[in-house]
């Protein structure tokens, strides 16, 4: 009779790994985070730089036309800059159209984003609906400080907090972060520690299992939230 461990079971059956169930054993020494996948990351990485070099032509004038709508209704740059978590834990700089008031920070504090938050201007409004203020995230694809899917990657000071909290969140860092991930498709748009944690399962389910047939459903699944945005704030 063949048996399996109830982690095992639970990652199957919900396309997560359980936080309360799991070992580091179980978790650290799994074939997912063994070397053995340097096919699946060439072809990740292949994929990564003919999609982005494709997608950064083609929506050019369309991020150049909000990036003057943006400057035109606020005060302040139209690309935000923001400091993110990569892989193995090396910062990067994540490029973003500007949906936010330029002073939505002005004490220099990391503030979570909120539902109905009232520092999101008209445009910006529309732009994360819709995905647009995303699209600058191209380049750091193509540069090779992110991927097409993986965990959404973290600001410094939000990942200092959160790995006191939560066990293994460092672990979601052996894979690049992505635009769009696992977590992104399975789970609403959260921003509080329960929702980190919710979304950790479902990073760390990833970062175990990723496959190029993995990443197509994602960016499949990507599309369908694109169209009917209920996830997005």
């Amino acid at each position: 009779v063949h048996v399996n461990d109830i982690s095992s079971f639970l990652e199957r059956e919900t396309g997560r790994v359980d936080l309360d169930s799991v070992n580091p054993s179980w978790l650290i020494f799994s074939d997912g985070f063994s070397s053995g996948r340097r096919l699946s990351g060439i072809a990740k990485r292949l994929f990564d730089i003919a999609a982005s070099a494709i997608l950064v032509a083609l929506t050019l004038p369309v991020i150049l036309l909000f990036a003057l709508l943006v400057k035109l209704e606020s005060k302040g740059p139209a690309f935000y800059r923001q400091q993110r978590v990569g892989r193995y834990g090396v910062p990067f700089d994540l490029i973003k159209l500007r949906s936010m008031r330029a002073d939505a920070e002005a004490d220099g504090k990391a503030i979570w984003a909120a539902k109905n938050d009232d520092r999101v201007t008209r445009i910006g409004k529309f732009i994360r609906k819709v995905r647009i203020d995303e699209l600058p995230q191209t380049w750091c694809v193509l540069k090779g400080e992110m991927s097409f899917v993986g965990p959404r990657p973290e600001r410094p000071e939000f990942v200092e907090d959160l790995e006191k909290q939560l066990p293994y969140f460092a672990e979601r860092h052996m894979v690049k972060p992505g635009i769009t991930g696992w977590a992104q498709v399975n789970y609403p748009y959260g921003a509080s520690i329960d929702d980190s944690r919710q979304k950790l399962e479902y990073d760390l389910y990833y970062a175990k299992n990723y496959t190029p047939f993995l990443d197509l459903l994602i960016l499949l699944q990507t599309i369908r939230v694109v169209i009917w945005p209920d996830g997005a704030r």
